[in-house]
């Protein structure tokens, strides 16, 4: 495979050349971008591909902005052809799919059935996803907590613990999630501590970095100074140990927020869940 040339730019121009929706491309390219501090990538992004014409409209803008190609094509002539032409210019071009296609081949021993975009068919999966989503968002920020016995999860944290982002992101991999804000001086809701079927998990993070939060969170709303004690470092901090506190008291489990993203708060919240899955099938 050719080497980027050398030089001293900070940038590299990626392309994603894709007959669906692009979205595997984008977490792969992401992924492995993100290894680079030094380089960020350029996004070129070709999403439903199905046809010479827009394969050759792709071509051209890879020939103006030389880089690294990453495709998934199901039909192989417009991959061969992609790939031709990629030699062709000296440029770096890299099927996602086809190792792994290779070996589920090899241990499954069957061919593989093309379907384009297969993973968004209209499945029972897939409405799942769309169940939970509706879910999510009706119960979002303590809403119809009388519907919590529906839930799968339930997270409960203090103000800027990303609830709703997180709540929205496990949604989408069909989870129905209910979140409630802990707000002080205010009693948690009573279906809250009486819940038995969701998994209540409690999310925190550092005073600091909930100050920092909120702060910005007041700046984009024109009102710095509206709340002293909504930025309050103390008062923070007592907010924080008081939602620690009914954690523990409920033996419900917790997460540290603060140096986590979006997707990795998820993933945990996933892995207690099939943890607390499995305890109850054994």
């Amino acid at each position: 495979m050719p080497a980027r040339p050398p030089n001293t730019e900070s940038y590299f121009h990626l392309h994603l050349v894709s007959d669906s929706t692009g979205e595997t491309l984008l977490a792969v390219g992401r992924a492995a971008a993100a290894q680079f501090a030094t380089v960020s990538p350029v996004e070129h992004v070709f999403p439903l591909l199905r046809n010479q014409k827009q394969l050759d409209h792709a071509l051209e803008e890879i020939e103006a902005n030389p880089g690294i190609v990453l495709y998934t094509l199901v039909d192989h002539a417009l991959g061969e052809r992609l790939e031709t032409r990629c030699r062709e210019i000296n440029v770096p071009c890299l099927s996602i799919l086809g190792p792994v296609l290779s070996l589920f081949h090899s241990y499954l021993g069957t061919e593989t059935t093309p379907r384009i975009g297969g993973q968004h068919m209209l499945n029972p999966a897939y409405f799942r996803r769309i169940e939970a989503l509706n879910f999510t968002m009706m119960h979002d920020d303590g809403q119809h907590t009388e519907d919590i016995e529906n839930a799968d999860v339930v997270l409960i944290g203090v103000s800027r613990t990303s609830k709703t982002p997180t709540s929205i992101y496990l949604a989408n991999r069909g989870i129905k999630t209910l979140n409630i804000p802990l707000v002080p001086e205010i009693d948690p809701p009573a279906e809250l501590e009486k819940a038995k079927k969701p998994l209540v998990i409690g999310l925190y993070a550092s005073p600091e970095r909930i100050v920092q939060i909120r702060q910005n969170r007041l700046l984009s709303l024109n009102a710095a100074q509206s709340d002293s004690a909504y930025i309050d470092r103390e008062r923070v901090s007592q907010e924080i140990a008081t939602s620690k506190k009914l954690c523990a008291k409920h033996g419900w489990p917790s997460i540290d927020v603060s140096r986590r993203s979006i997707e990795e708060t998820a993933a945990a919240v996933i892995a207690l869940l099939q943890e607390r899955r499995r305890t109850e099938q054994a």
